[in-house]
């Protein structure tokens, strides 16, 4: 079964230090004085701004654009849905607008999927998401590779309309079971790289005690998405909701985000989901400007 994004997201009671596992990753933010190159777009979630969005979604919109972002990602929200009071066509005439555009949204995959492939194949979307799947921390390995099957068929589908589909990690499909092996590799071992792409959630790797990089190492070109959610310092793994500005964390985007560009990466999409003494369109515009000013 298929639950809503963060229904499954509950406190573990794993007891894992923070510099244990993340020496490598941790602790050393970006530095826009370093070489590289900026990028060119940058995205943002809109669940990062669940609490004000809805109250006023083109107003909301333009203060985005107007921030520097180029790019949204969409969700289903429960009474406006992904286009938030708009139809598919008005949305994108109101992206079109700003400047910007809708390149992907997560979904409920169990709910008028192909009304959803369709809605957003008309309008040139490029991704559809499944957010989460239920009993992640604790789903066995058969049920993983039935889930795999799904998501090729899902694929299938968008591909067949001309947009992709993709699965967003948190946490839970890292932690190993049946030996070192993981819900996150068993479904990118089993789904079709033609028909199934995967979005990273680069603080929940964090959280889990991961390191990103390893991961678009190991699987080059699946990671096409990215969210870019930084991380409170000097905390235990075991605090996992624990997201700030970005920069004023402990995740090394700098590096992180070199090595996922170099592997395939083409999305990078902003989410922050707690605020400290701050509110999420300031937070919003503090992440927009560390995007801004970030060299990869």
């Amino acid at each position: 079964m298929i639950i809503k994004r963060r229904q499954f997201i509950k406190t573990t009671a794993a007891g894992i230090a923070l510099t244990a596992v993340t020496g490598n990753i941790l602790g050393c933010t970006s530095s826009s004085s370093m070489a590289g190159e900026k990028l060119s777009e940058f995205g943002l979630q809109l669940y990062t701004l669940r609490d004000v969005l809805p109250n006023n979604p083109k107003g909301v919109l333009k203060q985005l654009a107007d921030m520097g972002y180029k790019q949204i990602e969409s969700y289903n929200h429960d009474t406006l849905g992904m286009f938030w009071g708009m139809s598919n066509k008005e949305f994108k005439k109101y992206m079109d607008d700003l400047g910007m555009k809708l390149v992907s949204s997560h979904c409920d995959i169990n709910k008028n999927f192909e009304k959803q492939v369709d809605d957003a194949a008309e309008i040139g979307m490029n991704y559809l998401l499944c957010p989460s799947l239920d009993n992640e921390k604790n789903m066995n390995k058969d049920a993983c590779k039935n889930f795999a099957d799904i998501f090729n068929q899902k694929g299938s589908l968008c591909k067949s309309k001309g947009i992709k589909f993709g699965y967003h990690n948190h946490d839970g499909p890292l932690n190993p079971r049946d030996g070192n092996v993981t819900l996150l590799d068993i479904l990118i071992q089993n789904t079709d790289p033609s028909l199934v792409d995967f979005e990273m959630d680069i603080y929940w790797v964090v959280t889990a005690g991961q390191d990103p990089v390893k991961w678009f190492e190991k699987y080059p070109n699946r990671f096409r998405l990215c969210h870019i959610k930084d991380r409170k310092k000097n905390i235990p793994l075991t605090d996992r909701e624990e997201s700030v500005d970005l920069g004023k964390g402990s995740i090394d985007f700098r590096n992180i985000l070199k090595v996922a560009k170099q592997k395939g990466m083409e999305y990078f999409i902003v989410e922050q989901e707690k605020y400290e003494g701050t509110t999420p369109l300031a937070a919003a515009k503090a992440d927009a400007d560390y995007m801004k000013d970030l060299k990869i």
